[in-house]
């Protein structure tokens, strides 16, 4: 990579997948700014460290404010904070009158809840720089596959439809790329190597691996709406595909084509308010 001085802002950057983004970033001569609820174990003269809670917006919030007094814009933002399961869903916890309790949402406000809002304030700061600027979100290889960690599994779904649903209404008319990686089993300390590759014969791969994704998604100006997967350090773009798959199968109505075509209709000036019945969409 070439010398690189933008400013990226990194959530959840103190150890697995996002320490390993920051090191390469600095290598490659960014200025980086985290924000993370552990204290970041290296230090590095283009290196701010906030302590955030990424389910606190005034946290997020400042953060990003931090980013943009000390360096004047943000270029590229990676939301990555995140956490294991919670829950099954089967699990049953009782309370002294043997009713049940609520799940623990936990996942959903790290995994979830605080990449939205992470995006939500990517958004209103680059929307206001000329130059525009990136986001890269941590999906998973669970965002597309079966996978046994419900709560899990069903934020990291919420994280890739997140992106899907704002590459229609960003580029060309708001000058932001948003992209996302979904990386297989990584070291990161969710389970350890050696578990994984004794049980089930496969090897991980490092976060280094992983972060060149990230890497090639911010540096990459041609790339918007990709999903990278990776496993055992290989990598492909497998969000073309399966949109593909999706439209060979499914053929016409295209739903977002729909929902332009509707929302065009109504600036010139027509009542989408007014039906004869119910109607639902997708």
């Amino acid at each position: 990579m070439e010398k690189d001085h933008k400013l990226r802002n990194i959530k959840g950057g103190a150890s697995g997948i996002g320490l390993g983004t920051v090191k390469l970033l600095l290598d490659n001569h960014a200025y980086v700014v985290v924000g993370d609820l552990n204290t970041m174990p290296i230090t590095h003269d283009r290196l701010t460290f906030l302590k955030t809670n990424v389910t606190a917006w005034a946290d997020l919030s400042a953060l990003f404010k931090l980013a943009k007094s000390k360096h004047s814009k943000i270029d590229h933002v990676f939301a990555n904070a995140g956490i294991s399961g919670r829950t099954t869903y089967l699990d049953e916890r009782l309370d002294e009158n043997g009713d049940l309790l609520e799940p623990n949402h936990l996942v959903y406000d790290i995994n979830l809840k605080g990449v939205v809002n992470t995006v939500a304030l990517a958004i209103h700061h680059m929307r206001r720089q000329d130059s525009g600027g990136s986001i890269v979100l941590t999906a998973s290889a669970s965002s597309f596959q079966r996978f046994r960690v419900v709560d899990y599994a069903t934020a990291k779904h919420g994280v890739l439809g997140l992106m899907r649903g704002l590459v229609p209404i960003l580029l060309p008319d708001i000058p932001i790329r948003i992209n996302a990686i979904a990386p297989s089993w990584t070291t990161t300390g969710l389970v350890p190597e050696h578990v994984i590759e004794s049980v089930v014969g496969i090897g991980t791969q490092p976060p280094a691996a992983v972060a060149r994704s990230v890497a090639i998604l911010m540096a990459d100006r041609q790339r918007n709406g990709q999903l990278i997967y990776s496993v055992q350090g290989r990598y492909s773009e497998i969000e073309s595909t399966m949109l593909k798959m999706a439209a060979d199968i499914v053929g016409d109505p295209d739903e977002d084509l729909v929902m332009a075509k509707l929302l065009e209709a109504a600036a010139g000036g027509l009542d989408l308010t007014q039906t004869s019945s119910a109607t639902t969409g997708t």
